[in-house]
């Protein structure tokens, strides 16, 4: 399942020639993840006050293909590629109707808020499995 999120390109998200600005497609993508953990039913507030649990970007993969403007409308598709018991792989693309615009690959580590590494929790993983391509 590919979970989707629309948005909106504003004034600010724009440099001088009216582009979206490079590092704002990494915004783009992390609300996009955000998003669909929560819709997922996964509460990353609760995970830090309850278990003292947080999500880090690991690494990043990005292509840049052609440039979205003031106005447009984008898609942020997200799935999962790969969940393991430590990290989860991320497709994420950025499309303009079915134009693909911005491409990449995110991997994410699930650690304690001291910056420790953890396995994932196993309620997570089986409520992320949906999203798995």
């Amino acid at each position: 399942m590919i979970h989707e999120l629309k948005l909106r390109v504003f004034y600010e998200d724009t440099d001088m020639a009216g582009i979206v600005y490079y590092a704002n497609y990494l915004k783009y993508i992390e609300r996009a993840r955000s998003t669909m953990v929560r819709e997922a039913g996964i509460s990353q507030g609760q995970m830090k006050e309850g278990d003292g649990q947080v999500f880090a970007v690991y690494k990043v993969e990005a292509t840049y293909q052609r440039p979205a403007k003031l106005d447009d409308e984008l898609t942020i598709a997200t799935k999962v590629q790969h969940l393991s018991a430590a990290k989860m792989l991320f497709l994420q693309d950025v499309l303009r109707g079915q134009e693909v615009l911005f491409t990449s690959k995110v991997t994410v580590i699930c650690m304690t808020t001291a910056g420790r590494p953890v396995r994932l929790p196993a309620e997570f993983r089986a409520k992320m499995q949906k999203f798995e391509a």
